[in-house]
């Protein structure tokens, strides 16, 4: 079991891994600080390089867990709107059926009974009117 974790440690240490850079292999210095210049304190500066790259991956990992967390909720939003209109659909469907069925009962009616409905409505709508003209007029 410890070597095991000694080996995932030296896996996560880079500079095991890349080893100590050869002078003759590097190029030249390009005004920019290597994580191995021996003045900047060697491994010290790239351990300090490899601290701020693990709380920028810590950074990155919670803005990560935060947009998954939104488009959940977008997608849940989604699923509850897409009911909730498959719902009101329904209902629209069945308010149609219903006045579909009494303007064809009204038509019906209206067949039988010859032209006598229409004065009715005329009568309603004027009652009406004269209702809102006065309740017009005493405010």
């Amino acid at each position: 079991m410890s070597q095991r974790v000694s080996a995932q440690l030296g896996l996560r240490d880079r500079s095991t891994l890349l080893g100590v850079p050869d002078s003759r292999l590097t190029p030249p210095s390009s005004g920019r600080s290597s994580p191995f210049d021996p003045s900047a304190g060697g491994q010290r500066y790239a351990d300090d390089l490899e601290g701020q790259n693990d709380e920028q991956v810590a950074n990155l990992t919670t803005k990560v867990k935060l947009l998954k967390d939104i488009t959940i909720g977008i997608g849940n939003e989604v699923r509850d709107s897409t009911m909730q209109l498959s719902q009101m659909n329904d209902a629209f469907s069945e308010t149609g059926d219903i006045l579909s069925g009494t303007f064809r009962r009204m038509n019906n009616m209206a067949e039988r009974h010859g032209c006598r409905w229409m004065w009715y409505i005329v009568f309603l709508v004027f009652v009406f009117w004269f209702f809102i003209v006065v309740w017009w007029f005493r405010r």
